[in-house]
């Protein structure tokens, strides 16, 4: 066979030997060949062609530029770098124990010994997930008694956790309401912006914070939202608002819920922490049964990351409340089509612990015991977080809207400036908007952080 002799560095043809005035090569500075050929000699062609593609590589995936990484992931990352001892990871949402380990619930335990003692399959699951999950999903959300779900204008489909739940109704929107606009607040959780990107439906902002009183902006929210074209969706957070923690009054909501009704809003509920913010279930569930109650047709992504600590089960639903059985059929047949592409059909096994654990009264209430306590423990240390604050800055300034906040997030009111110092000097790694989850405190650490947060509050512009 002929060989093949050339210099990547040349731009003169390069002949092949053996073959003289039949095909030659030129290689020009930038990598680029040039095949030329006197005659018809396709083998040496192809040869030639091949030799070249493996001296120079070039990808077609040349131009794909490096992502950023995640705002709320990459903390985690970073934090896993440090070699700090007194290092705090308050980036991530998700719960430690007062000993900041990860913690499997007891109640999620029995569950799955219960599944491993019933034998059950790993069949694919009905695109619309486990019927005995989307049951109970539903009736916990709203109350098994509730009115919407007894005359079965409730269509729920399991769903990716929270994330995917919300990705598949954004589609729904694209798809059947294309010229609606989604409202979401300012801020919000990182994701929601990306999923209504990604769905192609646009989005605007709504005022929620207040930095100069780090509460809620509630004559800026409602001025928005009435000034939103009508037929909007408007994305609000059921409870334990994140990042702030910060919640509307049960009279806010009523006076959010009027102007929706005036304008012909649809409200898109993200739930996320039922159960887990104030260790009550149906409290936390106040504001979407406040809607459904009223008439609303309504949206609903849940999640059991938090609640039930199912972080890595992906498990959650998207629920439509519909002003009718026919509707919510319809709606509901859609809600599968658009997941038939996507993933095909949900997991199995966090969906039984679920339906287990809801569906068994003991399992019901050792849960609910153990939401307490999870909840419970990072009050605590919100508190104990104050009191340090309070004893150790002696300028007088007022740290009581941590006490006002709820949930597993703290919005502290540091500026990006500021909270690079607390991971820069400091080590604790956090997001750059100033939110810490407590979550990821423990009470001996909350001193330590309260020095953290007044040096960096006072000393940092």
């Amino acid at each position: 066979m002929a060989s093949l002799a050339f210099s990547s560095t040349s731009a003169s043809p390069v002949a092949l030997r053996g073959r003289p005035n039949k095909l030659a090569i030129g290689v020009s500075q930038s990598g680029a060949c040039h095949v030329s050929a006197r005659g018809s000699d396709r083998k040496a062609r192809i040869f030639i062609t091949r030799a070249v593609a493996v001296e120079k590589k070039v990808s077609r995936f040349e131009d794909v530029a490096m992502a950023p990484p995640d705002p709320i992931l990459g903390v985690s990352e970073a934090f896993r770098a440090c070699t700090n001892e007194s290092k705090l990871n308050l980036g991530v949402g998700a719960y430690r124990t007062e000993d900041l380990q990860p913690y499997v619930l007891k109640v999620v335990k029995k569950a799955e010994t219960l599944m491993l003692e019933k034998g059950e399959n790993k069949e694919y699951l009905p695109i619309e997930g486990l019927v005995a999950f989307n049951k109970a999903t539903a009736e916990l959300l709203l109350g098994a008694d509730n009115h919407a779900i007894q005359s079965q204008r409730v269509a729920t489909v399991q769903g990716l956790s929270g994330t995917g739940s919300l990705r598949l109704a954004a589609a729904f929107i694209n798809r059947y309401c294309p010229s609606a606009k989604v409202l979401i607040s300012s801020p919000t959780w990182g994701n929601h912006k990306n999923i209504f990107n990604d769905a192609g439906v646009p989005w605007s902002e709504y005022r929620y914070y207040d930095p100069k009183t780090v509460g809620l902006d509630f004559e800026g929210m409602i001025a928005d939202i009435k000034a939103a074209p009508s037929g909007s969706f408007i994305l609000l957070h059921g409870c334990a608002h994140n990042p702030t923690g910060i919640d509307p009054t049960p009279e806010q909501w009523t006076k959010i819920a009027d102007v929706l009704e005036e304008k012909g809003h649809t409200p898109f509920f993200d739930v996320a922490y039922q159960g887990f913010a104030s260790g009550s279930l149906d409290e936390d569930a106040f504001s979407v049964r406040l809607f459904v109650e009223r008439g609303f047709e309504v949206f609903v992504a849940q999640s059991y990351s938090k609640n039930l600590g199912l972080y890595s089960e992906r498990i959650g639903a998207i629920n439509v409340v519909c002003s009718s059985s026919d509707v919510a059929n319809r709606v509901k047949s859609q809600l599968k089509r658009l997941a038939r592409p996507m993933y095909s059909n949900p997991p199995v096994h966090g969906a039984r612990i679920v339906a287990n654990v809801v569906g068994d009264p003991n399992l019901f209430s050792e849960w609910k015991t153990e939401m307490e306590e999870m909840a419970g423990r990072i009050k605590n240390v919100r508190k104990r977080l104050y009191d340090n604050l309070s004893q150790k800055d002696k300028s007088g300034k007022d740290w009581s809207f941590i006490l006002r906040q709820i949930g597993m997030f703290s919005y502290t009111g540091l500026n990006t400036s500021q909270s690079e110092n607390m991971t820069n000097k400091w080590h604790v790694y956090m997001t750059k908007d100033g939110r810490i989850s407590l979550a990821g405190l423990s009470l001996a650490k909350c001193d330590y952080l309260a020095d953290a947060i007044i040096d960096s509050y006072h000393n940092v512009n």
